[in-house]
């Protein structure tokens, strides 16, 4: 079965910077569009980039350009975001899930999120 485990976040302060990486297995994980999506207190969880399988193309959501970077690795089946100068509105719960690249929808299963803290 698909199984997604995040980690890496934590609590850091403003202008910060953290890695987050997520272990995918139960498929076959580089035939397939991976994402990071995140979900605030009292809002909608939202996609915020996404990787293509093979050419590693790549999407953002406007408020992360140029401040996150997203990578996968095939052979390791793990894909990752490098998310530098955080702001306090990026503290939330980061989870990794199978993408449609344009639209950054998520398809199908959750992982269980990793909580990240963005406080001075």
């Amino acid at each position: 079965q698909l199984r997604f485990v995040e980690s890496g976040g934590g609590l850091v302060q403003p202008g910060g910077s953290l890695r987050l990486s997520c272990a995918a297995s139960g498929f076959t994980f580089q035939y397939y569009t991976m994402g990071w999506f995140r979900q605030a207190p009292g809002k909608d969880r939202e996609g915020i980039s996404c990787i293509s399988s093979s050419l590693g193309r790549t999407n953002y959501t406007e408020a992360v350009k140029g401040r996150f970077t997203i990578s996968r690795d095939n052979a390791k089946n793990t894909v990752s975001l490098q998310m530098n100068s955080l702001k306090p509105e990026d503290t939330a719960v980061y989870y990794c899930a199978r993408c449609e690249l344009s639209t950054m929808k998520a398809l199908g299963t959750w992982g269980q999120g990793t909580q990240v803290t963005v406080s001075s």
